[in-house]
């Protein structure tokens, strides 16, 4: 596909989500199977494109004065591809499989808008209904934190260290360019390429040999505040596809014992595979059928991880579709999931046990203000101060990473190079 070929069939797929509300990804796949012709690389150019469009649509938008997904790839173009009004013109020819060429009406938004006098919301690219969230999380930073959510991410990986050192990972993918995280002692931080696209890091040799698992940094952090030593019982409450998990048994060596569960069955499937190929051996996995299988659990565990329900947030740098998707009352249902499981995930803690709640948001309804329901109704658990956090990771830089709300750490892109992560440490007195 020529690249102005590329522009038509991305403005095709803008298009869709338009129309139909869904996952990007799913949009995707759908074109690449009706459209075989195209490559491996005209779908990774598309998925550019099209992710890009996405993380820059309220800016792209306000830029071309017009909501169609024309304007939307446009104005991301220009915001984030650094395009010219000549380059432009010579993508937007009207030939063959190319988009129609430009309108005096799109010449002249190109020409006479400026992004800086539009709305705050529109210059950080986060849905009005949300400033004001965002307003209250990061004050004066807000549209430079909406900002870098809405750049693209590096790839993050966790050393494994029941097989590796992160000096021996370092030396493997040093042809990739990779280099130490700054924060995290585990992590591994690999460029994305000159095109824009992740490198195929599954495929390398190390990681079918379990030297590595893909972690953002930020949540390899929360891993550290919680701070699971060996021999002792861990509950992962929420444990998806085992990232946590599988750091939590690196840490462990291998002692103590570990159970690992999920409401989702399916969010649990992967966890067995990995588990396997990162060697750990100190981990019970409990496939739920109905309710969550802890209640034999009960005031026995010195470290229960609860990795909330939540919007997605502080992933919009790598899932920029779910932003626009997001509405008032899935914010509420959100907030009523979370309650539920911090509430199982406590009856879990033993007396002088801790529980780490986390959330991959940085809105202030799904962090701060959950933590603090909880400790009104839970008189047993205290809220670790900033001190105490930053001992338990060995980081005397999270002392900057406060919440506005006080309970926990709040990551994000701008202010900690991560993905947006909440993180709470509730001792039980």
């Amino acid at each position: 596909m020529t690249p102005s070929a590329r522009l038509s069939a991305a403005i095709e797929i803008l298009a869709d989500l338009e129309a139909r509300r869904r996952p990007a990804a799913d949009a995707l796949k759908d074109w690449g199977l009706s459209h075989r012709f195209a490559g491996s690389g005209d779908r990774a150019a598309l998925a550019g494109l099209v992710y890009d469009s996405l993380r820059r649509r309220a800016s792209a938008r306000w830029l071309m004065a017009s909501e169609t997904p024309r304007a939307t790839l446009i104005g991301m173009l220009v915001l984030q591809r650094g395009l010219g009004l000549a380059d432009l013109e010579g993508l937007f020819t009207g030939e063959r499989f190319a988009p129609e060429p430009l309108t005096d009406d799109e010449r002249k938004a190109l020409t006479g808008r400026k992004l800086a006098e539009a709305e705050p919301a529109i210059q950080a690219d986060v849905p009005a209904w949300l400033w004001p969230s965002f307003e209250t999380a990061f004050g004066a930073d807000a549209i430079a934190e909406g900002q870098a959510l809405a750049a693209r991410a590096p790839v993050d990986l966790r050393v494994n260290t029941l097989k590796a050192s992160r000096e021996k990972l370092l030396a493997e993918l040093e042809p990739l360019g990779a280099s130490a995280t700054p924060l995290s002692r585990w992590g591994v931080r690999v460029p994305l390429g000159p095109d824009g696209r992740s490198p195929a890091i599954q495929s390398e040799e190390s990681f079918q040999k379990g030297w590595f698992e893909i972690q953002d940094e930020g949540s390899q952090l929360a891993g550290l505040v919680a701070a699971a030593q060996p021999g002792e019982q861990v509950l992962d409450l929420c444990a998806g596809g085992g990232g946590k998990t599988l750091e939590f048994a690196a840490a462990m060596e291998n002692k103590g014992q570990i159970f690992a569960t999920d409401s989702d069955k399916r969010r649990l499937a992967p966890i067995h595979d990995r588990l396997a190929r990162a060697g750990v051996r100190n981990v019970q996995v409990r496939t739920p059928r109905g309710a969550l299988p802890v209640d034999d659990l009960d005031a026995r565990m010195d470290l229960v991880l609860v990795d909330a329900p939540c919007s997605g947030s502080g992933t919009w740098r790598r899932n920029p579709d779910t932003k626009w998707r997001m509405r008032p009352s899935s914010l509420a249902d959100r907030q009523k999931d979370q309650a539920a499981v911090i509430k199982a995930g406590a009856k879990a803690v033993k007396p002088g046990g801790r529980l780490v709640f986390v959330t991959c948001s940085v809105l202030p309804e799904e962090n701060d203000a959950s933590v603090k329901a909880f400790l009104a109704d839970h008189a047993d658990f205290t809220a670790a101060p900033l001190a105490e956090l930053a001992k338990a990771a060995g980081l005397s830089a999270f002392a900057r990473f406060g919440s506005s709300g006080g309970t926990g750490l709040q990551l994000s892109p701008q202010r900690s190079g991560t993905d947006g992560f909440f993180i709470a440490l509730l001792n039980r007195t």
